[in-house]
This record gives structure tokens, C-alpha cells and sequence, in this order.
């Protein structure tokens, strides 16, 4: 479950905030930068545990880093040097995927941001470059993507080729235009294609998944764009087939809930003269219950299909929508294809609130409408 920068989700009384920031793991901080000559170690894990209190997660790691940097030399480029000179080992080199890093390790980009942006940028950018490979810099590349564009787009270029993945990563997640959580880029989106034409071919799943969340948030901005780029990058045969596949269909994802022809054509889902009906959905369902029904679905010609499935739900000013994965499958003339499905109704989830009233449920198959039906839902 996606997660907000106050530190809040996964249900009633969790914090990642707390998780991720707590005696412990500043006890780990603290450990860390006890390497420098008079940094007192102790000091620092009781004044930076002392103002968690009411912070959240982006505000603890500020107060952290505030709290380092009461310790540390005050010019620039002698904090730069202490910054490097605590940091702990690169990531593995020998994963390829989730190796993301821990948050506490985010203070060198804060820092960076915070003293360097202004007067010392390329010194402040070797600083990154270092720190990533830690814990991502993607939130700290981003104000030195604003200030200085061409000066680090310059940078983000020489990184495209790195040999440490996470340096590659950064390229593409750092210019990512709707990067979470992050502040905003003004750079414009179309600009870091020519970073993402390298790096589509990359040998680790960790940067070519950063790609395609990238491709996926151009192609609410660019969507026939994207669909171009992918044709070519198909077409370059740079990639393993496979992986471009997934990274294709990633790319596409929130195209394809949108029933965008071209993306779903790309994706080798034409549109076809399908017939369906939903069956064995009850009139009436309360909330906190299962959702229950099937899709049969019939063709005239052979045609694989992608198939999902949208509720349209009853909300106090109107209504709104959200698209749920179905099944892809083949259909063949002569031989229906039923598809059951069952749909938890939460009364207590924490991203949608359900409301009584008359909902809908619309099947689309590639990309097109082709049945729906309507039942009541009940407190």
C-alpha cells in the first residue's frame, strides 16, 4: 500500500515514521558518523531521538539531518568531505532489484540540497553521485534539475553509462516527472527520453523498472509518444525480448486502463466484435461482504483479449470510477470464455471509502465496453 509522506498506512496505528526513524535505527546513524574526529555520538542520538515527536516521515529526516549537521564543519566542501567519509558500504553490488537502501542514509542528499545547491553545485553533485549508491538521491537530484539544468543534465548524461546501477538508476528516476512524494521538475518531460533510450537497455530489472514508471508517467502527458518510443525500442533490439516485454507492458499499464487503442495494439490487443454478459451477480450487497459474478464472453474469430473490469461507485457529490485487473486469455470462435471473479467490498479500507447506494460494474475487453450491470450496495 502506497504510503504518504507523513509516515501514515498499512492500518490502524502503524507508522512508518516510526518504523523507518527510531532509537535504533539513530543508534545505527550515530554509529556511523562516530567515525569523524569529535563527532559526540551520544549527543547526537539524544537530541535527534528527543524531536521525533509529532514529525513525519520528510519532516524527521530534515530534523535529522540538522542534527548532524550542528557536528559538522561548516563550510561546504570540509561537510562534504565528512559526509563522504561516514558513509557506509556501497549497496550489494550483486542484487539487481528492491535494494532501495535506508532512509537514515538520506541526509548527505538533504544537506547537499540545503548548503550546496547555491554555491558549490559540483561539488554538492559528487556528493550525490556517492550517496546513491547508499540510499537513492532521487528526491535530491531533483532542486539541482531546476536550478541548474543544463549543468546537471550534463551529469545525468556521463551517468547514464556508470558502472554502479544505482548511479544509472538515478538518471531516470531522478527526472521522472511525477516521481512520489518528490518536489516538482520544470524541466520538460521530453527531455530525459534521450537518458531513457540508453537505459531501457540496461542489464538490471532495479533501473529498467525506474524506466518504465517513468514511461508510464509520460504517457499520461505524451501517451502517443511513449507508444513510439516503445515501438522503436522494440524494433533497436537492444533489450532481452522478454524483458522488454514486461517493460512494455509496465510502461502501458495505466494506458491500458484507460483503453488507449494504440497502447493496446502495441501490446498486440486489437480491437474485435466481442459479445458479453455478466452473470451470477446479486441485486444486493452489503458492504464488508464479497462481490461475486461472472463474464462470459464469446467471439466470432480468434483474439486474444485483455479483459478488466471498472466500478463505478455511488459517492456523496456524484460518482467515480476505478479499473481492477480481470484475466487476459484467447477466445476462439465456437468456444465461450467464462471468467469469475471475486471482489472484496472493505468497509474499512483506508484508500476508499464505500458509500450505500446503486453501483455499476462495466467489463471492457481491449480497451472497449462490452457489458454491464448494476446491484445495490448496503450499509
Amino acid at each position: 500500500m502506497a504510503r504518504g509522506p507523513d509516515g501514515q498506512g498499512g492500518g490502524a496505528g502503524f507508522s512508518l515514521a516510526d518504523q523507518l526513524f527510531n532509537a535504533d535505527s539513530l543508534r545505527d546513524l550515530a554509529q556511523d558518523y562516530a567515525v569523524l574526529p569529535g563527532f559526540d555520538a551520544d549527543r547526537f542520538h539524544r537530541e535527534a531521538v528527543g524531536g521525533l515527536e509529532g514529525r513525519g516521515l520528510l519532516e524527521r529526516l530534515d530534523w535529522i539531518a540538522t542534527c548532524v549537521e550542528r557536528q559538522l564543519p561548516a563550510p561546504f566542501p570540509a561537510m562534504a568531505e565528512a559526509l563522504e567519509a561516514t558513509l557506509p558500504p556501497p549497496l550489494d553490488p550483486a542484487l539487481s532489484d528492491d535494494d532501495f537502501g535506508r532512509f537514515i542514509h538520506a541526509v548527505p542528499g538533504i544537506l547537499a540540497v540545503r548548503h550546496g545547491l547555491e554555491d558549490h553545485r559540483d561539488r554538492a553533485l559528487d556528493l550525490l553521485y556517492e550517496a546513491t549508491k547508499r540510499f537513492s538521491m532521487e528526491f535530491y537530484i531533483r532542486p539541482f534539475i531546476n536550478r541548474w539544468p543544463d549543468q546537471t543534465l550534463a551529469r545525468l548524461e556521463d551517468w547514464t553509462g556508470d558502472d554502479n546501477y544505482h548511479v544509472r538508476r538515478l538518471v531516470s528516476e531522478g527526472t521522472r516527472p511525477r516521481l512520489p512524494w518528490a518536489a516538482n521538475i520544470t524541466l520538460d518531460p521530453a527531455v530525459p527520453l534521450r537518458f531513457l533510450d540508453r537505459l531501457h537497455a540496461d542489464p538490471t530489472r532495479y533501473v529498467t523498472r525506474s524506466v518504465a514508471n517513468h514511461m508510464n508517467d509520460l504517457s499520461k502527458v505524451m501517451p502517443d509518444r511513449v507508444v513510439a518510443h516503445l515501438r522503436d525500442w522494440q524494433a533497436r533490439n537492444a533489450q532481452d525480448p522478454k524483458e522488454m516485454d514486461w517493460i512494455t507492458r509496465h510502461a502501458l499499464r495505466t494506458a491500458v486502463k484507460r483503453g488507449e487503442g494504440p497502447a493496446l495494439e502495441l501490446l498486440g490487443y486489437r480491437p474485435g466484435h466481442v459479445r458479453a454478459r455478466i452473470e451470477g451477480l446479486a441485486e444486493t450487497v452489503q458492504i464488508g461482504d464479497t462481490l461475486a459474478f461472472d463474464v462470459l464472453l464469446e467471439a466470432d474469430e480468434a483474439l486474444p483479449v485483455l479483459v478488466d473490469y471498472r466500478l463505478r461507485f455511488n459517492r456523496p457529490k456524484g460518482t467515480a470510477e476505478k479499473v481492477f485487473k480481470l484475466k487476459t486469455g484467447r477466445l476462439a470462435p465456437g468456444k465461450p470464455l467464462r471468467l469469475s471473479k471475486r471482489h472484496a467490498l472493505k468497509g474499512n479500507a483506508t484508500t476508499y471509502t464505500l458509500h450505500p447506494g446503486a453501483h455499476r460494474i462495466i467489463v471492457q475487453v481491449n480497451g472497449q465496453d462490452v457489458a454491464e450491470a448494476e446491484f445495490d450496495l448496503t450499509a
